[in-house]
C-alpha cells in the first residue's frame, strides 16, 4: 500500500468513528467530546478470541449474566465503514452489512460478495453522524419485495425510502426502485438517529434524533408536534391520503390536538440503535446521551406512548432544569451507565438463539468509545445494573441478528463483521 494509500485510509476512519459518537455541538463530532473517553481508552482486554467452551445451564433456569463472559469471534472483514447488520428473513442465510457511505453489502457462507447488493452513495451525505445509517427488510419479503433504508440527503435531511429486489437477481436490488416514504428535515449535522425495524404487528419503526445541536435547544424531544425526537410507527402496506404510509389506528396520538400521528414514543435524544425481542415483541432501545449518562429503554409489548424524558432527563438525572424534573409520566431507562464507562451506547439485542443456552433471555449491548459490551436480564423490568461481559478493543457501532437469531455486531474502524460468543465465567 502507498503512502498515499495509507493517509486517505487513516482519514476515512476517522471521519467514520464520529458517525455515531454522542456529542454536544452544533455540528457533526469528529473527535471524542470533551472529557470523555477516545477508542483507545478501553481497558486492555481481547477484541475477538475462539469459542471457548460452551457454557452450560440448567433447564428452566433464567439467564444470570453473572455467569456468562462474551467474545467477538472474527467473521467478515472488507467493509468500509458497517453501520448496520441484518437478514432477510427468506431462507438465504444471507445477512446484509450497510456500509456509511451508501452501499449494502451481503456476507454468503462466511464471505463478503464482492458487488454491493445497492450503491446509492451518490444520493447522500457521508461523515460525522451522516450516511446511509438504518436498514430492514419487509416482514414478507421476498414475496413483497421491499426494503427500506435510512439515509441523510445531500442537503443533510432524513430521508426513509424502499427499493425493490427482482426475483431473477436476489443479490442485486433495483437502484431506481427508490419510493420516498418519509423526508425529515435536519436542523444540525448530528442526532439523526437511524434504526429501522419492523415489529411483530406488521408495522414498521423508525428512530429519529431529536435534531442535533447540544442540549436539544428546540426542545424537539418533548414535543408532539414534530417527528424528531422519537420513535414512529407507520403501516407500509397501505397508503392514506398523501402519504405514501398510512397511520396504524392504535397509535397512541392518533386524533389527539396538536400531536403528530406517526408517533409511537418520545423524549429520545439520538435513539442510534432499536430491536425486537424475537420471544414477545419488547421495544429495546439504546439512546446516546449527552454529557453524563447513557440509557437503554424498553417498551414493553403492548405498551405505547411513553415518555423517556430527554431534555426534562437524561438519563434517571434532571438536565433540564438541573433537579425537581421528575415527573410520573415520564419513564426511566431499564438500565444506564454513566460517561465514566463510556460516551455512546451502542443498543442491542435479546438473545433468542439454539446454540447458546445460557445467553437466552440475556440483552447483548456495548459502548462505541470505551469498547465494553454489557449484559441484564431482559425479563427485569430495572432499574438493573449492567454486568460487563467483555472489555475490547473493538469500535462497536451496532449489533443484528441472523436468521438463525445468533448475534453479530459491526466493528466500524476495522471494517469487520464479528459474531458475538458467550464463554464461561
Amino acid at each position: 500500500m502507498t503512502l498515499r494509500s495509507q493517509s486517505l485510509r487513516l482519514l476515512v476512519l476517522i471521519v467514520l468513528a464520529a458517525a455515531v459518537a454522542g456529542c454536544s455541538g452544533p455540528g457533526p463530532t469528529t473527535s471524542p467530546p470533551s472529557g470523555s473517553p477516545g477508542p483507545s481508552a478501553a481497558s486492555p482486554g481481547p477484541s475477538s478470541a475462539s469459542p471457548g467452551p460452551a457454557v452450560s445451564v440448567a433447564p428452566g433456569t433464567s439467564f444470570d449474566p453473572a455467569r456468562v463472559g462474551l467474545v467477538l469471534e472474527p467473521f467478515v472483514d472488507g467493509l468500509n465503514g458497517p453501520l448496520a447488520v441484518t437478514h432477510a428473513g427468506d431462507g438465504s442465510g444471507r445477512i446484509f452489512v450497510a456500509e456509511q457511505e451508501g452501499r449494502i453489502r451481503i456476507v454468503r457462507d462466511g464471505g463478503l460478495v464482492a458487488e454491493p447488493f445497492l450503491d446509492i452513495s451518490g444520493r447522500i451525505s457521508a461523515g460525522g453522524e451522516r450516511g446511509l445509517l438504518g436498514l430492514a427488510f419487509h416482514p414478507e419479503f421476498p414475496t413483497d419485495p421491499r426494503f427500506f433504508v435510512n439515509y441523510t440527503d445531500p442537503n443533510g435531511d432524513t430521508r426513509i425510502s424502499s427499493f425493490v429486489v427482482d426475483p431473477a437477481t436476489p443479490d442485486l436490488a433495483d437502484p431506481g426502485s427508490e419510493v420516498r416514504l418519509v423526508s425529515i428535515g435536519q436542523p444540525y449535522a448530528n442526532h439523526n438517529g437511524g434504526a429501522l425495524a419492523f415489529g411483530p404487528d406488521g408495522f414498521f419503526y423508525i428512530a429519529t434524533g431529536d435534531g442535533g445541536s447540544g442540549g436539544d435547544p428546540h426542545g424537539n424531544g418533548q414535543s408532539l408536534e414534530t417527528l424528531l425526537g422519537k420513535i414512529l410507527r407507520i403501516d407500509v402496506d397501505k397508503t392514506e391520503g398523501d402519504r405514501a404510509y398510512a397511520i396504524p389506528a392504535d397509535n397512541p396520538f392518533v386524533g389527539q390536538a396538536g400531536a403528530l400521528p406517526e408517533i409511537f414514543v418520545f423524549g429520545m435524544r439520538n435513539p442510534w440503535r432499536m430491536s425486537f425481542d424475537r420471544a414477545n415483541g419488547d421495544l429495546w432501545i439504546g439512546d446516546v446521551g449527552q454529557g453524563a449518562w447513557e440509557e437503554i429503554d424498553v417498551v414493553r409489548a403492548g405498551t405505547s406512548g411513553q415518555n423517556f424524558g430527554w431534555n426534562r432527563m437524561e438519563g434517571a438525572h434532571c438536565f433540564r432544569p438541573s433537579d425537581g424534573c421528575e415527573e410520573p409520566s415520564l419513564v426511566l431507562p431499564v438500565t444506564e451507565y454513566s460517561r465514566d464507562l463510556g460516551r455512546t451506547v451502542i443498543g442491542g439485542v435479546v438473545y433468542r438463539g439454539s446454540e447458546q443456552p445460557a445467553l437466552v433471555g440475556g440483552y447483548v449491548f456495548a459502548d462505541y468509545g470505551s469498547g465494553d459490551v454489557w449484559l441484564i436480564d431482559a425479563s427485569l423490568d430495572g432499574p438493573t445494573d449492567p454486568v460487563l461481559a467483555l472489555e475490547s478493543n473493538a469500535t462497536i457501532s451496532s449489533f443484528g441478528e441472523d436468521e438463525a437469531s445468533e448475534v453479530y455486531a459491526t466493528d466500524l474502524a476495522a471494517g469487520e463483521l464479528v459474531r458475538v460468543r458467550a464463554v464461561p465465567r
